[in-house]
């Protein structure tokens, strides 16, 4: 039997028995080994303020309409950071023994179709815990940095670093997203790399890594726009990654750019954002917002740079900041059953993390 991580109501999580299917032909069997928390999105469902819980979402309208919510409580198998040990095989896509990073939910073992569960192996030269990004985080934040370079470009756009070479950034927010994001900048060749945040402890991971840090205490815009200077009334940032799903970080973000300048936008508003002031510098310096979400990549280039070009580049950032990134981004690696009190902490802010990845010995299974 496994175990998989279920949410039975708001506030309410626990460990369900699983039993897994039996091993079709052309399929293969995983024993998690790693398991990333994204303390974003998973943590919507925790506390029940996640858009699907609340309304219909009509994919072919591309709307959240009134009616019956699209996702109902008990809700399991939620994450998408997963890294498991193919334990048994029945396909020549993939062999026993080798280690795989996949996005199918924070459960204990998982019996995968290789038509349609992707999975991407993991060299043996990187840290498998860090195979928690390979998947789908590290082309999240990919996915940003594409935009950006589709913004400058068009579909002319060849490199992912692209958008940003030799250009002044700003990331805004300094969790997961924002913190990967400014690395693959800096990786990408960016000119200077800011990380802008409102806790001291995560502008000192954000300077670990090598990036240069502002608060929001003082006014970066005003600090980055006498910086940074283009031309005559050309001040600010080139391009604004926005990585915090807050208004006021949204509103911050457009007040760094300078004029018809972009703000690539990876975060996730479950809040609304009434503090957006689109009279104000979004009107008045003619801004563009491009959202970046990992299910779309830039009109012209979905041939080019598909998910797994986005994983191979995540390989390669993890290659180079590897060591830095396991070092001050993971911040609690805790044993899978202790899940249910880590969700429930961290959705009642009892306890912060950075990172959390929940670790399943296989090893000590037998194998």
């Amino acid at each position: 039997m496994g175990e998989v991580l279920t949410i039975e109501a708001p506030g309410k999580v626990s460990l369900v028995e699983e039993k897994p299917p039996e091993l079709p032909e052309g399929g293969f069997r995983v024993a998690t080994t790693h398991s990333g928390v994204s303390a974003g999105t998973e943590l919507t469902y925790v506390k029940g303020d996640n858009p699907y819980l609340n309304a219909t979402f009509d994919r072919e309208l591309g709307l959240f309409v009134p009616g019956t919510p699209s996702i109902e409580y008990p809700v399991r198998g939620i994450g998408y950071m997963q890294v498991g040990l193919v334990v048994e095989t029945r396909t020549a896509a993939v062999r026993e023994g080798a280690r795989v990073a996949m996005a199918y939910g924070h459960r204990t073992a998982y019996v995968a179709d290789p038509l349609t569960d992707r999975f991407v192996e993991l060299p043996e030269d990187l840290d498998p815990l860090l195979g928690i990004y390979v998947a789908h985080m590290g082309p999240i934040c990919a996915n940003g940095l594409l935009h950006a370079a589709h913004d400058l470009y068009g579909p002319a756009a060849r490199q992912l670093g692209d958008g940003v070479r030799g250009r002044r950034v700003v990331v805004v927010g300094a969790g997961v997203v924002g913190l990967l994001v400014a690395c693959f900048a800096m990786h990408g060749g960016a000119a200077e790399v800011v990380v802008v945040d409102e806790t001291p402890a995560r502008l000192e991971v954000a300077a670990a890594l090598g990036a240069d840090v502002l608060s929001t205490d003082d006014d970066p815009a005003v600090t980055l726009k006498r910086r940074w200077r283009h031309a005559p009334q050309d001040r600010g940032a080139d391009v604004v990654f926005q990585c915090r799903g807050r208004a006021r970080a949204l509103a911050l973000g457009l007040r760094l750019l300078r004029p018809q300048g972009t703000l690539v936008d990876l975060a996730f508003y479950t809040e609304g954002a009434d503090e957006v002031r689109l009279g104000e510098e979004f009107h008045h310096n003619g801004l563009s917002v491009r959202c970046a979400q990992i299910g779309r990549v830039p009109r012209g280039l979905a041939h080019a740079w598909d998910r797994e070009r986005l994983s191979y580049e995540t390989i390669g950032l993890l290659r180079e900041w590897g060591p830095l990134l396991r070092r001050h981004l993971v911040t609690d690696v805790v044993g899978f059953r202790d899940a249910p009190q880590l969700l429930g902490d961290l959705a009642a802010r009892r306890r912060q993390s950075l990172q959390a990845v929940l670790r399943h010995e296989v090893e000590e299974e037998g194998r």
